[in-house]
């Protein structure tokens, strides 16, 4: 019998929905269209008018991305546990939404078993160039989070956050269009 996923879609081999997803899918030669599509067709939660740029990396299926979104190239979601974005989000170039992180061991090797937590980002969000967003974080609504930031802690809505690790710089305004 074969295993079945969402939608009762057969489920791919890993390395196969990998070097698709990764190679095929990630090439700047497949129009957007057809990528966010197969994107949808391997696993992935891609809602309707999403547009994800070449050169993306997704470590895995478990993955939501809400309608309207753009998410810029060379995104790199490691998938250790789940990853939500909203709905008309902008994801900037190179952003790390990190899920996985080590349990400290032994002197022996420090580096233990691998953990996941969960990364979500709300609605209307900007994530800025380079930001990282680590495991168990939660970006409220409506939050900028400036490039280069490294968001430690979860992120009250309507906030700009900056700096390593993230602070709050300033409130925004509820209903600012």
């Amino acid at each position: 019998m074969k295993r079945r996923g969402r939608r009762g879609a057969p489920v791919l081999p890993v390395v196969v929905r990998d070097l698709l997803v990764n190679g095929v899918l990630a090439s700047p030669v497949v129009p957007t269209r057809v990528r966010s599509a197969a994107l949808q067709r391997l696993g992935l939660g891609v809602a309707a008018g999403v547009t994800v740029s070449p050169g993306c990396f997704f470590g895995g299926t478990d993955v939501r991305i809400g309608r309207g979104t753009f998410v810029n190239g060379g995104v790199l979601v490691d998938n250790q546990a789940a990853v939500t974005i909203g709905t008309n989000c902008a994801i900037g170039h190179r952003v790390q939404l990190i899920t996985s992180f080590h349990e400290q061991g032994p002197s022996s090797r420090r580096a233990g078993a691998v953990r996941g937590a969960p990364v979500t980002i709300g609605d209307g969000c900007w994530i800025g160039a380079g930001a990282i967003v680590l495991p168990g974080v939660t970006v409220g609504d409506g939050c900028i989070i400036a490039a280069g930031a490294v968001v430690t802690r979860d992120c009250a809505p309507d906030g700009v956050y900056a700096g390593v690790p993230a602070r709050r710089l300033r409130d925004l305004a509820a209903d600012v269009a």
